[in-house]
């Protein structure tokens, strides 16, 4: 009964993590579409991707100085430190890390969508709103992927799908050879449901983009806050459960 009971809870744990693994990616790519649609071809999430798009703009004749895509490295990287620290410093008092990058995100998100809303249309990619709203959302997604790093390491990334394409590919031939098992085919189903999370997020973007401009921005950010409604609900659980284990 016991071996049943155990077997259930990591059932349980399995489909959770998976869910929450879809919904991260399904997010990131979403914004990462987002931005780049918005903001003249700025990667947001897939960061290292503005490297080719710099070295092409730059190559071309009379381009304007790319700024935006310089500043977004900074920018996401900045993103990633602040996350760093907020966890550590969360992890040294106690309280719940998850929920604060969570909220931190948000918060970067918002300011995203504001200001390209009280902006109106964003017509020049050296306009301050530009790139101030590239800043902000290439900050967001730097939280996103130190909240997957530095709390969720047993996610698939999110923020980037070449590791995962890369993974699925090695799973998948050993499970053709006959090698691997259970456990091949769990690695599988935990690199494509968010690789496919991903490019659905995009591709919803970008309808979204062009039919409600800076307005799409909402969906991330509600379902940024049903993630954190999610985990403070199961951290409550937890601790209302942790007295009666002593």
């Amino acid at each position: 009964m016991r071996s049943l009971l155990r077997r259930a809870q990591a059932h349980g744990r399995l489909r959770s993590t998976l869910s929450l693994n879809i919904a991260l990616g399904f997010l990131a790519g979403y914004v990462d579409a987002f931005g780049f649609i918005a903001l003249f071809g700025l990667f947001t999430a897939h960061i290292t991707g503005n490297f080719v798009l710099l070295g092409a703009e730059m190559a071309t004749p009379g381009h304007t100085f790319p700024l935006l895509k310089i500043l977004a490295l900074p920018a996401f990287i900045i993103g990633v430190a602040l996350a760093k620290m907020i966890a550590t410093r969360c992890q040294r008092k106690g309280s719940n890390a998850l929920l604060a990058l969570y909220a931190v995100e948000m918060v970067l998100l918002t300011v995203f969508m504001l200001v390209g809303l009280v902006a109106g249309p964003i017509e020049e990619n050296m306009s301050g709103a530009a790139i101030f709203a590239g800043i902000t959302g290439a900050m967001a997604m730097g939280v996103h992927g130190a909240c997957g790093r530095l709390l969720l390491p047993e996610l698939a990334p999110t923020v980037m799908m070449t590791g995962n394409v890369t993974q699925l590919v090695i799973d998948f031939i050993e499970l053709l050879q006959g090698r691997g098992g259970k456990k091949a085919r769990n690695r599988c189903a935990k690199h494509f449901w968010p690789m496919i999370a991903f490019g659905l997020g995009a591709l919803i973007a970008a309808f979204a983009c062009f039919r409600f401009g800076f307005q799409a921005l909402l969906l991330p950010i509600v379902l940024l806050l049903v993630l954190g409604y999610a985990e403070a609900r199961d951290a409550r659980r937890q601790a209302e459960r942790a007295p009666k284990r002593q």
